[in-house]
């Protein structure tokens, strides 16, 4: 439970500083109020897609690098196989 509240501290000062900065209480150091007011509003978007592109390109890099480890490889291929049968089995019209 450490962790998670851990992360919930971090997650409630981050959110905090954010709102209290994007309605005007705190100010940014070193940058203009008028350059702020437009790039804090679209912050979390930035922060969305950012981490959406961070996703994909682990899972692209995941599926590349997956056939230098034949163990998963085979590994994985075997579970497919399995549950084709298993859906077969079943009924499902698998191919």
């Amino acid at each position: 439970m450490a962790r998670a509240h851990r992360v919930a501290l971090i997650v409630t000062i981050v959110a905090t500083s954010y709102l209290l900065t994007l309605f005007g209480v705190l100010s940014v150091p070193l940058l203009d109020p008028k350059v702020s007011e437009k790039i804090l509003p679209v912050l979390p978007w930035w922060l969305l897609v950012a981490f959406g592109s961070y996703c994909l390109w682990s899972i692209g890099m995941g599926l590349l690098t997956l056939r230098e480890c034949p163990e998963a490889y085979h590994e994985l291929l075997g579970e497919i196989t399995q549950a084709k049968n298993d859906l077969r089995a079943k009924g499902v019209i698998v191919d």
